[in-house]
């Protein structure tokens, strides 16, 4: 009779969804907040919509590294560019089937014209597009293309000081 109360139990805590991930939104305001960031550490800011093919082949590097670097001077932050009104509809399913628990956060500002020049004023607006930055070692770098994960490492690996 244990064995089956036990068995019951797994299956109803087993197959109980997992609580939606809460969905940071931000405006140009909260992205000039990441991008003044003054602690001293890398920053890996990835761009990236779940409509991106290269930006879904790409995410789960950034979701295992975020989980490797804990702790150890990487704060990695995914900006979303999906419409604000799908977060529950797309963006939220689509990070709890895939299993992204990395910091993401939603732009809400779709007037990309208006704020891209302030992630770098080379980048065209194409996805996926990632910066890596640390302002207390004046270290800025722009990579407006999709990564593979040695790369990501190789990267992180350069502009951790």
């Amino acid at each position: 009779m244990k064995l089956f109360i036990a068995a019951i139990a797994l299956l109803i805590f087993g197959l109980a969804p997992l609580p939606a991930q809460k969905i940071e939104k931000i405006g140009i305001p909260g992205l000039e907040k990441i991008l003044a960031s003054p602690e001293d550490q890398l920053y890996v800011v990835n761009f990236w919509a779940t409509w991106c093919p290269p930006c879904v082949t790409e995410l789960p590097y950034f979701e295992k590294l975020s989980k490797e670097y804990q702790g150890k001077g990487v704060k990695f932050i995914l900006v979303s560019l999906d419409f604000p009104s799908q977060i529950d509809s797309k963006l939220i399913p689509f990070l709890k089937k895939n299993k992204i628990t990395a910091d993401v956060r939603l732009m809400t500002n779709l007037d990309y014209n208006s704020w891209i020049d302030k992630v770098d004023p080379g980048w065209q607006g194409n996805l996926p597009a990632t910066l890596f930055f640390n302002n207390a070692e004046k270290t800025k770098y722009f990579h407006p293309s999709e990564v593979d994960e040695k790369e990501l490492r190789d990267l992180i690996t350069k502009y951790k000081q």
